[in-house]
């Protein structure tokens, strides 16, 4: 039998590589013999970059920027792929992300894309000509102008004044004023969402509450984005509202578009496509993947959404091994998932589940293999 190991991380308690190592000896331990191909993937989020760097070779290059508040800095980085034009792949959630905060300090209304600009004009200088933007796990409602001013871009009100940072001033909009030189890589935005910038599925009402974001501040984040994408279209002649993905990371996705010329492509397909997931499922019998919490998102553009949609090409069945189950066998099914694996009892404590999270996981992955056999679709 060959299995095929897929998984995304377990956020806070395991990298994806380490969540594909403990499936990895569950299997084994469970089935001697069995054929084993690891494959560590995310879907555009925190995590890509380790991931790509690991399946692409490249290096990590260190740079010091702003963080997501805009009085303090940021260790981030991004990584050079000399082989890629050459190009590189900056991970937004390195520099401006949710993480960077304690919970008390997020705040949607000041939060910062800048340092996220700065690591693209520090790939750019160092010679860029295609660049890869992760945008998952942010922590800001921007628009992307943070980044955007970071790369020379001016975001003025109506008395010409400079707007500060955060999507809290974008109603004072009122014009834009590009930099004298064009951004001179090629840039593609790995979006984990499909949302738009505005509506009942947009960066406010979806992903604001996460950031910080009270109910009247996500009314009032819905009204900025909404005037952001209005002065957009009259100043550039980009209608950035409705894109699918426009919303990704507080609208940075949308900024992308309007002011770098990016193109948004699926994040899970492209790190599947440069980790060589294609080539693994090549005569497996089962795909297993997961992550820490499996529900109605996972199934929608994440790293469970895609290595299904592949497997399911490929004649291969689907397993999740996950931290928390929230969607049901039959919610699975219409995924076309056919074993679940819940890692942790249900009454275990957060701080119980990420110290034992390794051998948790492991054990699920032993219970998950009794129930599998070969069972090849094609």
């Amino acid at each position: 039998m060959k299995i095929v190991v897929a998984m995304d991380s377990f956020k806070g308690s395991l990298r994806a590589v380490e969540a594909c190592e403990a499936v990895g000896r569950g299997l084994q331990a469970a089935i001697p013999g069995v054929d084993v191909a690891l494959v560590p993937l995310a879907d555009g989020g925190e995590g890509t970059a380790e991931t790509l760097l690991q399946a692409r070779g490249g290096s990590w290059v260190p740079v010091t920027v702003t963080g997501p508040l805009a009085d303090r800095k940021a260790e981030a980085g991004y990584v050079w792929l000399p082989a890629a034009g050459p190009g590189a792949l900056v991970e937004m959630a390195t520099a401006s992300g949710l993480p960077l905060l304690e919970e008390h300090e997020r705040d949607a209304l000041r939060t910062t894309t800048y340092g996220t600009g700065e690591l693209l004009a520090a790939a750019a200088a160092r010679g860029a000509r295609r660049l890869w933007l992760a945008v998952g796990g942010s922590a800001t409602v921007d628009g992307g102008t943070g980044a955007a001013a970071a790369l020379g871009w001016r975001f003025l009100d109506a008395e010409g004044e400079e707007l500060p940072p955060g999507g809290g001033a974008l109603d004072r909009l009122a014009r834009i004023v590009p930099p004298s030189e064009a951004f001179a890589a090629e840039v593609e935005v790995l979006c984990d969402v499909d949302n738009p910038l505005t509506g009942p599925r947009g960066a406010a009402a979806v992903f604001g509450p996460q950031k910080g974001a009270s109910p009247a501040e996500v009314d009032q984040l819905e009204a900025n984005l909404g005037h952001f994408a209005e002065v957009v279209r009259r100043e550039l002649g980009k209608d950035v509202d409705t894109v699918p993905g426009a919303g990704a990371a507080g609208g940075l996705a949308a900024g992308a578009v309007a002011f770098l010329d990016a193109r948004l492509v699926s994040g899970i397909d492209a790190v599947m496509d440069a980790c060589g997931l294609d080539e693994q499922l090549s005569g497996a019998d089962w795909v297993i993947t997961g992550e820490g919490r499996f529900d109605g998102q996972s199934v929608h553009g994440k790293v469970v959404s895609g290595v299904s949609t592949r497997a399911a090409a490929a004649g291969a069945q689907v397993a999740v091994l996950a931290g928390r189950l929230e969607l049901d066998e039959a919610g699975a099914a219409e995924h076309g998932i056919a074993a679940l694996e819940q890692a942790t009892p249900p009454d275990m404590s957060w701080d119980a589940a990420r110290a034992g999270a390794a051998g948790l996981v492991e054990a699920a992955a032993a219970r998950l293999a009794a129930r599998l056999g070969p069972s090849r679709t094609a």
